[in-house]
């Protein structure tokens, strides 16, 4: 009877070694030791998450429009563009001047005279056309620089004349706002100055479906371009900037999520983010924890592709593998160790990133005697008949 179940065991573990045992994905051994086989597609490293990759990652700059665009002055200065419509109001100190107007028109003060012209829009040439003044080059002016060419233009002329100059309609003084929101549009500024969460609400807000959390504002001026999620810009009021002429503001939806795969409770399936950030604490909860009877706790792994040089800082004594500016990096997370916790809580998510828990060896054990018992006990039914 030995001899015949040593021969079975013999046949399962040949039918073993032709093929795998079912399994969710590789063992945390195996992972370490694909790290530096020669013949795996693109190759990776492998890095433990511990308090020098939490540092490194806290002090890799976040996000922000203002240390992209470096805002100086509180508001921007607006000047008169080609395009935009102007009125000019004429005021002269006395009756019989080249500006009298009518009693309806007359000011408070006795004897004062206004006069307001039509409007007009800045020409091609960037010139407006005043009378007894000419044609007024106001291109790239301020409006009180305006005013002071016209006064100038009419000395002589006018009774002590004034002037004053409003822009009715400012087109080369505008953003546009656009995306996610419930008014698309080329949106004027105003001279005071506005900011990006000025300019959206003005634009009727977020539009419904985008949520809050997915949010993220795309601030476009000249040749740069930056990205900033909308409740970071709520949480830091410093990143709620001065917004310039020609800047384009996209609200954008952007549902981030990552692939659970492995030993998890919901295992093999992408889970959103939920909100604007995420720990990798959190997202092993999400994905329903670790599963008690099959999980290694020593092998929770995060699959992600890192900049070149942030990979040299996480392993500096290894040889990076090839794939241009980007490395597959595979982080471990042992959760035998208390502090693992505060680790996994140190360490934020990414959007796509991969979270793989190993499958615990005993899991594969369990497997495999689940296959030979049934095989030892037929053996041993046979012999028993055998012998009656």
């Amino acid at each position: 009877m030995l001899g015949r179940i040593a021969f079975a065991i013999g046949v399962a573990a040949a039918l073993g070694g032709c093929s795998t045992l079912p399994s969710s994905g590789p063992l945390a051994t195996e992972v370490w030791g694909q790290e530096a086989a020669e013949d795996q597609l693109g190759g990776f490293i492998v890095v433990d998450i511990d308090e020098r990759v939490t540092g490194i990652f806290a002090a890799q700059p976040k996000p922000s429009l203002k240390r992209v665009f470096r805002n100086v002055r509180p508001a921007p200065t607006l000047r008169i563009g080609i395009g935009d419509t102007v009125a000019v109001t004429i005021w002269e100190a006395g009756a019989g001047g080249l500006f009298s107007a009518a009693a309806a028109s007359r000011s408070f003060e006795a004897g004062a005279r206004t006069a307001t012209l039509p409007p007009q829009t800045v020409a091609n040439d960037g010139s407006i056309t005043i009378p007894y003044a000419g044609r007024l080059k106001v291109d790239k002016l301020t409006p009180s620089e305006v005013e002071a060419a016209i006064v100038e233009r009419l000395k002589g002329k006018a009774i002590e004349p004034q002037a004053v100059l409003t822009i009715t309609h400012n087109r080369s003084n505008a953003v546009a706002v656009t995306g996610e929101v419930t008014n698309g549009q080329l949106q004027s500024l105003d001279p005071y100055g506005d900011r990006i969460m000025d300019v959206i609400s003005q634009a009727g807000g977020i539009r419904p479906p985008a949520q809050a959390f997915d949010a993220i504002i795309r601030l476009t001026r000249g040749k740069k371009t930056a990205s900033i999620a909308f409740n970071s810009v709520l949480a830091d009021p410093s990143e709620n900037i001065f917004v310039r002429p020609d800047d384009v503001i996209t609200v954008i939806r952007e549902p981030k999520t990552f692939t659970a795969f492995g030993a998890s409770g919901s295992q093999n399936s992408s889970i959103p983010f939920g909100a604007t950030s995420l720990t990798l604490e959190e997202a092993i909860a999400k994905a329903g924890g670790l599963s008690d009877l099959r999980a290694d706790a020593t092998g929770v792994f995060l699959l992600r592709f890192e900049p070149t040089e942030l990979a040299h800082e996480l392993a500096p004594n290894r040889t990076l593998p090839s794939q241009g500016n980007l490395v597959p990096v595979v982080y471990r997370l042992n959760l035998h160790l208390a502090n693992a916790y505060f680790l996994a809580r140190a360490f934020e998510m990414k959007d796509k990133d991969i979270v793989y828990i190993a499958t615990a060896s005993s899991e594969t054990l369990q497997k495999f005697l689940r296959i030979i018992l049934p095989v030892i006990s037929a053996v041993k039914g046979g012999t028993s008949i055998s012998q009656q």
